[in-house]
């Protein structure tokens, strides 16, 4: 049993101090995590809190098929998810209307990717599609395996294969184009 888990089994035998614990453990990977899924990041902040609040509030059940972190992030993908289709009922504004929100000067995430070649790369990253970035997210960033990823994603070990590998020769091709890999 790893670490995450034997401290949600704490919490759930009344340590209040353990889930202090897993958020501090768990907060920067799961709110990176969900920012690659809905691209805000302070959304995804907002997101990961009630990701917390969940398990605090509805104390879900661990089964112990997949590591804490896999089953964390499921839930965290399925708030996401809830979030998103709660917000596609209300009334959008294209965020092309809003030039400036789009100004890299003030992403607050530019901060993180301080170097020339890291901004080029995460440009190229932006650039592909949302599952391809999700995935490489995941695996890199987060280095689950596959089989943790399709329990995260929702998907076959087979199907997180080949979107594995279509995101990285995505992204190949687009650090290409970004200069990236000269």
């Amino acid at each position: 049993m790893d670490k995450g888990a034997n401290s949600y089994n704490c919490f759930l035998n009344g340590n209040n101090d353990a889930l202090v614990e897993i958020i501090r453990d768990y907060k920067d990977g799961l709110t990176f995590f969900l920012c690659e899924f809905v691209g805000d990041l302070s959304l995804a902040e907002e997101l990961m809190e009630d990701t917390f609040v969940r398990l605090y509030v509805k104390k879900p059940h661990f089964s112990g098929k997949s590591s804490f972190k896999t089953w964390l992030y499921a839930i965290g993908r399925n708030v996401a998810r809830e979030y998103l289709r709660k917000e596609k009922r209300r009334k959008t504004v294209s965020i092309d209307d809003h030039p400036e929100l789009t100004d890299p000067v003030w992403d607050p995430e530019r901060s993180y990717f301080k170097n020339e070649n890291r901004l080029r790369l995460y440009a190229a990253l932006q650039k592909l599609k949302p599952e391809y970035r999700q995935v490489l997210w995941l695996h890199y960033f987060e280095e689950l395996r596959e089989k943790e990823i399709a329990q995260v994603m929702k998907k076959s070990s087979n199907n997180i294969g080949v979107l594995l590998h279509r995101a990285k020769k995505a992204l190949k091709d687009e650090c290409e184009k970004e200069g990236v890999l000269e």
